[in-house]
């Protein structure tokens, strides 16, 4: 399974072109029968997909193995709880943005506590607290607000997406505090190359179980990336009508 959304160094301007070539498929493209709605580039977000599953499958999937069987539980279980800490102050960002102040505070004091008290989030201090976690990022805001998602796209690397959330990630990149903090170009990438293996090596058991259902991947992760994002835009507009929150982690 391909990690689901993270933002790596120098794929900006990879991520504008295929938006480009998605904008010039949807005149192009033949149509596709029975085709999902939201998905009128299928063809060319299928060729995608096996470009990744095959990258998946030589390097990040063996990759992830090896980082499990080499690193202690609770030595991963810090690396993911420092970048989720760094991730929740972007969440405090984009939920202001929104005018959710309920999640803003949250994820602020989120940050605050755990870079205080958890050794800079290596230990997740917030949660054992009961201090609620929402991740947003700037797609969400502007889904919010009601930009529509556009076409799915799947982009090389990144996985699923759509229009939207391509747009977004630049300035998802900008408000990434761990690869904005770092100035040296060989420690930035080596944080972004541990953080990739952290989420590829929490994906592991899911990918196992989808292998086991021999269903169409493609069409579920699509199906489940596009639920899921709808759920969590829905939230950030209903909130502000009374409805109850959701766990948008």
């Amino acid at each position: 399974m391909t990690p689901m959304h993270r933002p790596l160094p120098g794929l900006a301007r990879g991520a504008a072109a295929v938006v480009l070539v998605g904008a010039l498929a949807l005149g192009g493209c033949a149509s596709v029968p029975q085709a999902h709605p939201a998905d009128p580039l299928e063809p060319l977000n299928r060729s995608v997909f096996r470009f990744n599953e095959a990258l998946d499958e030589a390097v990040l999937k063996p990759v992830a193995k090896g980082y499990v069987a080499a690193v202690p539980q609770p030595l991963r279980t810090g690396v993911s709880n420092f970048f989720a800490n760094w991730r929740d102050l972007w969440s405090a960002v984009n939920a202001a943005l929104q005018a959710r102040p309920q999640p803003a505070a949250e994820n602020a004091l989120r940050f605050a506590v755990n870079t205080v008290f958890g050794l800079a989030g290596v230990l997740d201090i917030a949660s054992e607290m009961g201090i609620a976690r929402t991740t947003l990022d700037f797609g969400h805001t502007l889904g919010r607000w009601g930009v529509p998602a556009g076409p799915y796209l799947v982009l090389p690397l990144l996985g699923p997406s759509s229009v939207r959330e391509t747009v977004a990630l630049p300035l998802d990149r900008r408000g990434d505090a761990v690869v904005q903090g770092l100035e040296e170009t060989a420690t930035r990438n080596a944080a972004q190359g541990l953080r990739l293996i952290d989420t590829r090596a929490g994906l592991l058991r899911a990918g196992e179980l989808l292998e086991q259902a021999a269903l169409d991947k493609y069409s579920f992760t699509r199906d489940a990336y596009l639920a899921r994002r709808q759920r969590q835009i829905d939230e950030a507009r209903g909130q502000l009508d009374g409805d109850e929150p959701v766990d948008t982690r």
